[in-house]
């Protein structure tokens, strides 16, 4: 499967995901065992959609011409989304203190947006 395919279909899914997420978080956020748990899901939910949006733009980018950059761009946006927005569900859901893998994916998404940015001066006009 190319690039442009993957990122467009994975940050579509991401995007439907976060919708039902942010639902779910609204209503169900207060009765979770962390006592920052809506707070934690407004976070995850928020991040989710950005970074779904950055999957659907390199994919979408992909289809003018792919990049190692734009590769790397999706690849860090996904295990962001893993990392970062994985630890606040777990936290949010099970009471757990935070990990190392939230400021872990904070940084794959930092690194997305950085690879972005050097794919997107790469591109010939």
């Amino acid at each position: 499967m190319t690039l442009a395919r993957t990122s467009l279909a994975g940050g579509a899914l991401v995007l439907a995901f976060s919708v039902g997420a942010g639902a779910f978080a609204a209503h169900a956020g207060p009765s979770l065992p962390h006592p920052e748990a809506p707070e934690l899901l407004r976070s995850a939910v928020l991040y989710q959609f950005v970074h779904g949006l950055g999957l659907v733009a390199a994919g979408l980018l992909a289809r003018f011409g792919a990049s190692r950059w734009l590769a790397a761009a999706a690849l860090l946006f996904a295990a962001g989304l893993v990392l970062f927005c994985g630890t606040l569900w777990t936290m949010a859901l099970t009471g757990a203190e935070a990990s190392l893998a939230a400021p872990i994916g904070g940084f794959s998404f930092i690194g997305g947006w950085i690879a972005f940015a050097v794919h997107a001066l790469r591109m010939r006009d």
